[in-house]
């Protein structure tokens, strides 16, 4: 029998506390490099809309927070980073277990970070893509 992943806490824990909506959506990171974040949420009730479903609009936060972080992890020193665009596609809904979000930059340039956010299910079946630009915020000097 595998182990399952542990979460990254002393990661996790500097997101929720630089970003504290991260902590009200119950996320999780798993993994966090340059190039990849990986992060977990586990389904609840308060989460949902009709029929026990996550809801969409949780769902398109959890992508958000996920490509914000992301495109963080790839800022020059001294920026900040805020999402100026964001589109998403759902796929399937989620009734139980947990999803998981894998953010990867797409194009990291000196005004703009394009980040893909891809939500699975715990069969790992896509149930999200969003597809975010972040703008890259320098401080005036």
């Amino acid at each position: 029998m595998t182990e399952s992943p542990k979460p990254n806490t002393e990661f996790t824990r500097m997101v929720h506390d630089r970003l504290p909506f991260t902590a009200e959506l119950g996320l999780e990171v798993m993994d966090a490099t340059l190039g990849k974040l990986v992060i977990r949420a586990a389904w609840a009730a308060q989460r949902c809309t009709v029929g026990g479903i996550l809801h969409g609009g949780y769902l398109m936060a959890v992508a958000d927070s996920a490509g914000g972080v992301c495109a963080g992890l790839n800022l020059p020193p001294g920026a900040s980073t805020s999402t100026i665009e964001s589109k998403t596609n759902f796929f399937r809904g989620v009734k139980e277990g947990f999803i998981e979000a894998v953010a990867t930059p797409i194009h990291v340039g000196r005004t703009t970070i394009v980040v893909q956010t891809d939500i699975t299910n715990a069969e790992g079946k896509l149930v999200s893509r969003t597809i975010q630009t972040q703008a890259v915020l320098t401080p005036k000097g």
